[in-house]
C-alpha cells in the first residue's frame, strides 16, 4: 500500500519560514515525479513545485522564495519556504507520480498539511 505523509505544517508570522517533509512508502520515490502542490481558493490544486530527474520547476509565485528537495535515502521530499506572505495560507498536498516499475501510471496524494501565515 502507498501512502504519503506529509508533516511540517503550521502557524508562522509573515516573513517567517517553514519547511514541509512528505515521507513516502510503498514507492520508491525517485522512480517518478514529485511535487507539492496547495488548494486554491476556488478548491483546485495549483503547483508549488516539482521535482523529477530533469530538475526543478517553480510557480511564479514561489519563486526565490520556496525550494524543494529530497533525500532518496529517505525517501523524502521537502519544501522549504521562506519569507512566507499571508496568501501562502492554505493547505499544501505532496504528490508523486510514475510507473514505478509497472505498465501502468499511478498517482498518489497526500492527505494535506495546513499553513497559516498571520499578518
Amino acid at each position: 500500500q502507498v501512502q504519503l505523509v506529509e508533516s511540517g505544517g503550521g502557524l508562522v508570522q509573515a516573513g517567517g519560514s517553514l519547511r514541509l517533509s512528505c515521507v513516502a512508502s510503498g514507492i520508491t520515490f525517485s522512480a517518478g515525479a514529485m511535487g507539492w502542490y496547495r488548494q486554491t481558493p476556488g478548491n483546485q490544486r495549483e503547483l508549488v513545485a516539482a521535482i523529477s530527474g530533469g530538475g526543478t520547476v517553480y510557480a511564479d509565485s514561489v519563486k526565490g522564495r520556496f525550494t524543494i528537495s529530497r533525500d532518496n535515502a529517505k525517501n523524502t521530499m521537502y519544501l522549504q519556504m521562506i519569507r512566507l506572505k499571508p496568501e501562502d495560507t492554505t493547505v499544501y498536498y505532496c504528490n508523486a507520480n510514475g510507473y514505478y516499475s509497472t505498465s501502468y501510471f499511478q498517482t498518489y496524494w497526500g492527505q494535506g498539511t495546513q499553513v497559516t501565515v498571520s499578518s
